[in-house]
C-alpha cells in the first residue's frame, strides 16, 4: 500500500499497529515430522517476532533500527521493505525503495553479476534502458568488474555486498534500508560505502539502518528505535537509544 501522494505531510513510511508471528516446530527429525503430521498444534509453538509495532518515519532522515540479537529488527526492516507481510496492521510507504538486506538477498544464484543487476533493476521498477544507463556506473563502484559476467554463486561474500551495496544506490531510491551487511565488506569498501551513504543524507534521502555498531548509529542516525521481545522500548534520540540500548542487556 502507498500514502497518498498529495499530502504534505513529510511521512515516507507509516507502520501501524504491525504484529508478525513465525510458527516454529519443535519436530526435531524428518522422522518426527512424518509420525507428527496433521496432528495438533502441540508440536508448534507460535514467535511473535513483531508486536502492535508503530512508527513513522519522516522523509530525510536517518534511523537507526537497534536491539539485541531476536529483538525483531531485522524482521522490521523486512516489513518495512515489503519482503515479509505482517499478521496484522498495516504498512504505509511513499516513493522508490531500496533493500539492501541479507546476504546475497534477491540475486539468483545461477545469474551472472551482469544478469541479476538486471533482474534487480527490474524488480525495483527501472525500465531495460535505465537499468542500461546506470550500469557502467554499477559495475565501477562495486569494482568487480572481471566478474561481472561470472555467476554469483561463486562470489565471495564480499562481492556479493559490492554488487548489492551498488545496484541499491543507483537506482536512484527515495528510501534506503540497509541491515547489517555493510559489516561483510573490507574496510576500504565499508568507507566508501559510508560515504555514499552521508551523500544521500545531504541530498534529503530517508535511510532506515539496522546495526549492532552503536558508534556506527551514533555517527550517522539523527534518531534511535530500540525494539526488544519485538516490542518498541524507545523511540526518540540516538544518545537516549543507545542507553535504552545498553539498558536492555541488563
Amino acid at each position: 500500500m502507498t500514502i497518498d501522494s498529495a499530502p504534505a505531510s513529510p511521512v515516507v513510511i507509516r507502520v501501524a499497529d504491525v504484529s508478525k508471528r513465525f510458527v516454529i516446530r519443535k519436530d526435531k527429525s524428518l522422522k518426527e515430522r512424518i509420525v507428527n503430521f496433521g496432528r495438533s498444534n502441540k508440536h508448534k509453538d507460535d514467535f511473535w517476532a513483531l508486536r502492535d509495532i508503530g512508527i513513522e518515519i519522516e522523509a530525510g532522515t536517518t534511523v537507526g533500527l537497534l536491539g539485541a540479537n531476536g529483538s525483531g529488527k531485522s524482521t522490521l526492516l523486512k516489513v518495512i521493505g515489503g519482503i515479509i507481510q505482517p499478521n496484522t496492521g498495516l504498512v504505509e510507504r511513499r516513493g522508490r525503495l531500496a533493500a539492501l538486506l541479507e546476504l546475497g538477498a534477491g540475486f539468483h544464484p545461477d545469474l551472472t553479476g551482469r544478469e541479476n543487476v538486471f533482474l534487480n533493476g527490474s524488480i525495483l521498477g527501472l525500465s531495460r534502458k535505465q537499468t542500461e544507463e546506470y550500469f557502467d556506473s554499477i559495475v565501477a563502484f562495486s569494482e568487480i568488474e572481471e566478474f561481472i559476467d561470472t555467476q554469483v554463486k561463486f562470489y565471495s561474500s564480499g562481492m556479493y555486498v559490492r554488487l548489492a551495496f551498488s545496484i541499491a544506490v543507483h537506482v536512484d531510491p527515495d528510501v534506503l534500508l540497509v541491515d547489517e551487511v555493510l559489516a561483510v565488506g573490507d574496510e576500504r569498501f565499508q568507507e566508501k560505502c559510508m560515504a555514499k551513504i552521508r551523500e544521500f543524507q545531504e541530498e534529503g534521502r530517508t535511510i532506515v539502518l539496522v546495526s549492532h555498531s552503536s558508534a556506527q548509529v551514533a555517527e550517522l542516525c539523527s534518531r534511535a528505535v530500540v525494539l526488544a521481545h519485538g516490542k518498541v522500548i524507545f523511540d526518540g534520540d540516538t544518545e537516549g537509544g543507545i542507553a535504552a540500548l545498553r539498558g536492555s542487556f541488563g
